[in-house]
């Protein structure tokens, strides 16, 4: 389980990164938008903003497996915090097989037609100096697997928990 979380956690610590160089493109393209009003050019570009788009996309998309890892979900749930250790492992194995890795597999099966007909016509913005789409369409299905790897590692330490060998 160790190997399978490794990778959720490679792609968290590179998604944080990505997040920096994010708000570095919005800080730049609001300071941009604003200098250029007072000098009357153009100084923003749409490759910049759509960079920043897709680093969003990217950021929400790849952190999900790794915020899984780090059960740093949001619960609403009040009698999940009542309940045992061993209760809780219940539910969450429960929830994991006969939920998230289904909508994983039915997310990675519906997203792979747009993807690929993205790919087939190497889909790009139709703004001015706008970026290839496909490889942004790309991160669905890719975090979709990403989250039903991480989903199996849950799956087995929970399964862990429940049968008195968790670590």
């Amino acid at each position: 389980m160790q190997r399978l979380e490794a990778i959720a956690e490679w792609t968290g610590k590179a998604v944080a990164w990505g997040s920096l160089l994010m708000i570095l493109l919005g800080a730049w393209n609001a300071a941009v938008r604003y200098i250029g009003r007072f000098t009357e050019t153009q100084l923003a570009s749409n490759t910049l903003i759509e960079a920043q788009w897709y680093l969003f996309s990217a950021l929400f998309l790849l952190g999900a497996s790794w915020t899984l890892k780090d059960d740093a979900h949001v619960r609403v749930d009040v009698f999940y915090g009542r309940m045992s250790e061993r209760g809780q492992a219940w539910v969450d194995l429960l929830g994991t097989l006969f939920f998230l890795l289904p909508f994983c597999a039915f997310s990675i099966w519906v997203s792979m037609d747009f993807v690929l007909e993205s790919w087939r016509t190497l889909e790009a913005s139709p703004d001015p100096g706008g970026l290839p789409r496909y490889p942004v369409k790309t991160l669905v299905p890719i975090a979709f697997a990403l989250l039903l790897v991480q989903g199996i590692a849950v799956a087995g330490q929970k399964l862990a928990v429940i049968r008195g060998r968790a670590e």
